[in-house]
């Protein structure tokens, strides 16, 4: 059973940064796309960013130059820097496989951007 936990949320003004990780119980991180995904509410879940097994990489337009995905193998687990960070960024934030496992949803990390 895979489980994926994410951290790393939290409160932040304008222009800041934070780094999400989702830790994966299973080796899972190194064999498919993995990806972020956001939701706020009243909205559907959105994509945020991508990672292929082989590092390839995609983002949603609006987060393109500020936002950076990443994994490491070695620790099963799937990081989401974030840069330049916006009001609009306010989100929970989950990851999954892409496309996403419903069995896979982790409680996600909630991040707010304010000021």
């Amino acid at each position: 059973q895979v489980q994926l936990v994410e951290s790393g949320g939290g409160l932040v003004q304008p222009g800041g940064s934070l780094r999400l990780s989702c830790a994966a119980s299973g080796s899972i991180v190194n064999r498919y796309v993995m990806g972020w995904y956001r939701q706020t509410p009243g909205k559907q879940r959105e994509l945020v960013a991508a990672i292929g097994p082989s590092g390839g990489t995609t983002y949603v337009d609006s987060v393109k130059g500020r936002f950076t995905i990443s994994r490491d193998n070695a620790k099963n687990t799937v990081y989401l820097q974030m840069n330049s960070l916006k009001p609009e960024d306010t989100a929970d934030y989950y990851c999954n496989k892409y496309p996403p496992n419903t069995n896979y949803w982790g409680q996600g990390t909630q991040v707010t951007v304010s000021s």
